[in-house]
């Protein structure tokens, strides 16, 4: 009797250097699985879930090319997936691991319900958690450290698929059959190598022209790795560390696998600060800061780069990264509020929203994570405006009642004079908004919650003493 593999596809959406599909191609027959869980996708926002399923489309259609199909199920996966490997009779469930808390409980739930344990791998990280450790084999809690570790961690080898007959999905159970208004249109792991390839003439320049965001700098390729559509292995051996940009790029996958590591360790870590102390900050609350949360949400805030940068998001699911730190900066040390409203939002909106990835960059921008910016360190969104977008011509893009002004006032428009200001068409508080706060009066507001938090949590409690 031929043997049969049933690889079960989550965040790993490629047949590409994916070791779980690879481990399923070394049998007779494979089959490919992706259980779309309703709770999960009901929580995605447009971008997310319309990348998601057209990723999935992507996947089905290169299963297509090999003459299989993609089984696509709606359900638990505890209830789905073993039913999935009687139904072809598997002697084997493969995949790839990963490490929010989420999906950890749902593997275990899995796990248990199969008649053998599945077999896991990673396919969705360069280094898998508990491979980059300290001397005293612990997870670094400083970036440079782990960095430098990680750095020297020979890559593993490519995981190519066997010989497998790849078997088609039946009647009733594509994703042709689901109800997807839009219906997804395919985009897959060759589109995503396709951009790589792009990029790789390109990259030499990232060190220089990352953090404009006016320029074609970066790689857009968060998505695609967000999804699996590109192995995050592929992508760091292409892209090699011969040269500044090329190095600065890969760091930022280190980035991303830290992330990741610090996420398995600490799996609350969108609830929780990793650093303690700073779960004591005395955040805004109340109908004035839920005011400020929606002018801050909807791009009226005053403040131009933020401006942009919340709008651009709302339209199309993506912000550059030097945007995120300012628009981050501005919600937690600006307003002072808490650092998990604009997380979860970011979250909802960002097509690449993903835990580990967007919890750790708030925690470092907010200063309370493992590494973090100092909270005494406060992004200045007018300096930053100035310097990352000198012509303001990101400005001019997403804020066009703006766009007659000149290179200066763009970026502060109130402190332009009346008449500049009337010839360009913007009257403030009309128009467009006035500042919500002063700069220098909500940083020291800021520094003052912060302090007061260390304060007390160096302050022993009275059961203690």
């Amino acid at each position: 009797m031929a043997s049969t593999a049933l690889s079960w596809f989550r965040r790993d959406l490629r047949l590409h250097d994916n070791p779980a599909w690879a481990a399923a191609t070394g049998y007779d027959q494979a089959a490919a699985l992706v259980v779309i869980e309703p709770a999960l996708l009901a929580a995605a926002g447009p971008f997310r879930r319309q990348a998601y399923l057209s990723a999935v489309a992507g996947l089905d259609r290169s299963l297509r090319s090999l003459g299989g199909r993609l089984r696509v199920e709606v359900g638990d996966p505890a209830e789905v997936v073993p039913r999935i490997a009687a139904d072809v009779r598997a002697d084997v469930v493969t995949l790839n691991s990963d490490v929010t808390r989420w999906s950890v409980h749902r593997d275990r739930r899995v796990s248990a319900r199969l008649a053998r344990p599945p077999r896991c791998f990673w396919g969705t990280l360069v280094h898998p958690p508990g491979s980059v450790l300290t001397a005293k084999g612990t997870l670094s809690r400083v970036f440079t450290a782990f960095h430098r570790k990680w750095i020297q961690e020979p890559l593993r080898e490519q995981a190519r698929p066997g010989p497998a007959e790849v078997l088609a999905a039946p009647p009733g159970s594509t994703l042709d059959d689901l109800d997807c208004t839009p219906p997804p249109s395919p985009w897959g792991e060759e589109d995503a190598l396709d951009r790589l390839r792009s990029w790789l003439e390109r990259v030499d320049r990232y060190h220089e022209d990352r953090d404009y965001p006016g320029r074609d700098g970066v790689s857009g390729l968060s998505a695609a790795l967000r999804f699996g559509l590109l192995s995050p292995r592929e992508a760091a051996a292409s892209v090699g560390d011969h040269t500044p940009g090329r190095a600065a790029y890969v760091r930022q996958l280190a980035w991303r696998d830290w992330f990741a590591h610090l996420t398995a360790q600490n799996p609350d870590i969108d609830r929780v600060a990793l650093r303690p102390e700073y779960d004591r900050i005395a955040w805004a609350s109340g109908p004035r800061a839920d005011a400020d949360f929606e002018a801050w949400r909807t791009g009226r805030t005053g403040y131009p780069i933020v401006d942009a940068a919340m709008r651009e998001l709302a339209a199309t699911g993506h912000m550059h990264n030097r945007l995120r730190m300012v628009a981050g900066s501005f919600l937690v040390k600006d307003l002072l509020i808490d650092w998990r409203r604009g997380e979860r939002w970011f979250r909802h909106l960002l097509a690449d929203g993903d835990i580990p990835q967007n919890a750790g960059n708030w925690q470092w921008v907010a200063g309370i994570g493992p590494d973090a910016v100092p909270y005494f360190r406060v992004f200045n969104p007018v300096t930053q405006s100035r310097r990352f977008d000198p012509e303001g011509d990101y400005l001019r893009r997403w804020l066009p009642e703006l766009a007659r002004l000149g290179r200066k006032a763009i970026h502060a428009p109130w402190l332009a004079g009346p008449h500049e200001l009337a010839a360009a068409g913007v009257t403030l508080g009309v128009t467009y908004p006035e500042p919500l706060v002063d700069h220098a009066e909500a940083r020291r507001r800021t520094l003052a919650a912060y302090r007061k938090a260390l304060k007390r949590s160096r302050t022993p409690t009275d059961d203690m003493r």
